[in-house]
């Protein structure tokens, strides 16, 4: 009834159309015409008097950024756009709206601006943030400026944080080692080739794809992409832990790899989520299952479950975890804004609505779980990681502020109860540090420097060496350390190192 209403309501004169702005900011109270603003941001000498003060306030070149702001498309796509919008994660957003945008009687003007967009994205390819303005159907919007400042500082905020805790963590005294580069990036003859193999699988219709690397080692390693990753961005983690002896069986997710993502591109799905969780979960379970029956090559005796992102936490699942009771409590509390200065926690709320299979024991037995960047703090607040039947290996970067590694790495590790488990910060590594592109393929995405990190081979080469010296000394354990590798330096903590970081950030 209320999407049929707003829906019509688009379509009544051009008068009931959006005609004035009012800016709030800390009391103060600033009207802009929205009819004078659109014929200014098409033709900067065509403005009123009362405009002008306002656009007076900028300097030349504020004036010309917000120009373009104005009229530079706010959806280039329009099934991308679509697609999104209509998706779990973009109807969480559009709710809090509320707290920038709102109508003159104080409504969210969340659902308005979702309906005027769908309704111009039907007549028109693209849209410009002032033709969404003025198309709203009501007469006067308020733009409360405090939420975007307030939703700003919360990004200065975990950005300080991160660099603070960044040097409280070079405060702790480590074993210095370093590590040589040459010795890694030495000719070792031809790159190894994975077998490729397809198995059938009960819940999917189409069978999973697989590479398969074979090794020496007793125990292999099952490795999972993130969400809209590929086998392929992680084929140089599978050959470097061949290399050193790990057989490794390397899959691709159907619904949440890099095909859905360009699906959801081009406008043929929505986004894909946490209800992905369910099937990757199931995949992970039919693969330890397929290698223990002799189905697939026998691998080893024992799995190691190793993913990055949503595969991190794919594996936690398969390991046999489960969401703590209170998850839509906590969820409450952590969307009370704008979600989007930790995107992690919108994938853990959507698991509220997600039916995830019945614990069951893996095939095998389970040697040890690897989490790159991964997530969990609203899962496991309370009881964190200690009813993992293994060790874990928690690997964050100091630039991730998608899975950020004070609260989604650190807080998870404090909670560990296995002696053996470490958790390893790497220093200039961002959430995207373990993907590798090669430069020959066209990448789905362009990742700037800002998403990608610092050096990031050198990183991904200090993850190598880290985990595959975490797999190796078990069941004893890496000693903790501060490694070097050519400028890039990993901070290796057991249990109590991580108390006394926890500790020094309080302080």
């Amino acid at each position: 009834m209320l999407r049929s209403l707003l829906a019509g309501l688009l379509w009544l004169s051009p008068a009931r159309a959006a005609e004035q702005l009012e800016v709030r900011l800390d009391g103060l109270r600033l009207p802009i015409d929205l009819v004078a603003l659109e014929a200014w941001s098409r033709s900067p000498a065509d403005v009123n008097s009362d405009l002008r003060a306002w656009l007076d306030l900028l300097d030349p070149r504020g004036r010309e950024q917000l120009r373009r702001v104005l009229r530079a498309p706010l959806v280039q796509d329009r099934s991308f756009a679509q697609q999104f919008l209509a998706g779990w994660a973009g109807q969480r957003v559009l709710e809090e709206l509320d707290q920038l945008i709102s109508t003159e009687q104080g409504s969210s003007a969340g659902p308005l601006l979702f309906q005027t967009l769908q309704e111009l994205l039907a007549r028109q390819s693209q849209v410009t943030t002032i033709e969404l303005l003025r198309a709203v159907p009501s007469q006067n919007l308020v733009l409360h400026l405090d939420g975007g400042l307030e939703l700003a500082a919360q990004w200065r905020n975990q950005i300080v944080a991160q660099s603070a805790a960044l040097q409280a963590l070079q405060q702790l005294r480590l074993r210095q080692v370093s590590q040589s580069w040459s010795a890694l990036t030495s000719d070792s003859g031809p790159a190894p080739r994975p077998e490729r193999l397809q198995l059938p699988v009960a819940h999917r219709r189409q069978p999973l794809e697989l590479q398969i690397w074979p090794g020496s080692r007793q125990a292999w390693v099952l490795l999972s992409p993130g969400l809209g990753g590929s086998a392929a961005q992680l084929e140089w983690l599978a050959a470097g832990l061949q290399q050193r002896g790990w057989p490794v069986l390397l899959l691709d997710h159907p619904g949440s790899d890099e095909r859905a993502m360009r699906e959801l591109l081009e406008g043929r799905r929505p986004p894909p989520g946490a209800e992905t969780l369910s099937e990757r979960v199931l995949d992970l379970q039919a693969v330890v299952r397929a290698v223990d029956q002799g189905a697939l090559p026998r691998l080893g005796e024992q799995v190691v479950l190793m993913g990055h992102s949503l595969g991190g936490l794919s594996s936690l699942l398969a390991a046999g975890l489960r969401p703590e009771p209170g998850l839509a409590r906590r969820c409450a509390r952590a969307l009370d804004g704008i979600p989007l200065t930790n995107l992690s926690r919108l994938l853990q709320c959507q698991l509220r609505d997600v039916s995830l299979p019945p614990v069951q024991p893996l095939a095998q037995p389970l040697q040890a779980v690897v989490s790159l960047n991964g997530f969990g703090s609203l899962l496991w607040p309370h009881r964190g990681l200690r009813a993992l039947p293994a060790p874990v290996l928690l690997v964050g970067g100091s630039l991730d502020l998608i899975t950020p590694p004070l609260g989604e790495q650190l807080q998870l590790f404090l909670r560990e109860g296995q002696p053996q488990s470490r958790l390893v910060l790497l220093e200039g590594g961002s959430h995207f540090s373990p993907v590798r592109i090669d430069r020959q393929e066209q990448a789905l995405f362009q990742l700037g420097e800002e998403f990608v990190g610092v050096e990031p081979h050198r990183v991904q080469a200090l993850t190598l060496g880290l985990t595959a010296d975490f797999l190796s000394t078990l069941p004893k354990g890496i000693a903790p350390q501060r490694r070097q590798l050519g400028g890039v330096t990993a901070y290796v903590l057991n249990r109590r190192q991580a108390e006394s970081w926890s500790d020094a950030l309080k302080n």
